[in-house]
């Protein structure tokens, strides 16, 4: 069963019994508030260079929340908030361009932001939330599929949840459309980016 108590299909072989249809008090139990921990957590993306190799990213700074409901992943929450000039992708001279008018224009437009407004259960430890992604000013909406990778308590006496995500988006759904013709045909970056959430999140006291 999952984190959100919905039944998988030895479940639904059972539906008829009441012990089937309920949640688990430990599935239950998960229902909270959770600060994401940036120290263990990663926001990542790639873009495609040349039309020949990825170049992948990731910001240093940010900070989110969550709400879990273990009986009823509707009423699931998440919210983002990320720093643009944080953005690392291994080249400095790289970085400052993704920082500059060309692209994210960090000085006018310094943060990124994600709100959730529908969250959903696929099956299994498989989920969609959907939501608000903000840049540049202009808001679109995107759907992050996630995979719930389990909970643990760390040494420090911290109940962890874990989560794997990736979505896709058009950068020039945002206005980022700055890019350079190849002479061997096609552009120098990407229009479509992959987004890579591994993420961890700590249950607030």
């Amino acid at each position: 069963m999952s984190i959100f108590g919905r039944k998988t299909t030895a479940d639904s072989d059972a539906a008829t019994s009441s012990v089937a249809t309920a949640v688990a008090p430990e599935l239950a139990a998960l229902t909270g508030d959770y600060t994401i921990d940036p120290s263990h957590t990663t926001i990542g993306f790639v873009a495609r260079h040349a039309m020949v190799t990825n170049v992948k990213g990731s910001f240093q700074e940010f900070e989110g929340s969550l709400h879990l409901d273990g009986t009823d992943p509707a009423n699931s929450t998440a919210s983002l908030d990320i720093t643009m000039n944080s953005i690392e992708t291994g080249s400095a001279d790289r970085d400052g361009h993704l920082k500059s008018a060309d692209f994210f224009r960090t000085d006018e437009f310094p943060t990124m932001t994600f709100r959730s407004t529908k969250a959903e259960s696929l099956g299994g430890d498989d989920y969609r939330i959907t939501g608000d992604l903000e840049i540049l000013g202009t808001t679109k909406p995107i759907s992050i599929d996630l995979e719930f990778n389990g909970t643990a308590k760390d040494p420090f006496g911290n109940e962890r949840v874990g989560f794997e995500g990736k979505a896709e988006i058009l950068r020039s759904d945002w206005g980022l459309t700055w890019n350079a013709a190849l002479e061997t045909g096609g552009v120098l970056v990407s229009d479509k980016i992959k987004l890579n959430f591994d993420i961890s999140a700590i249950r607030n006291a």
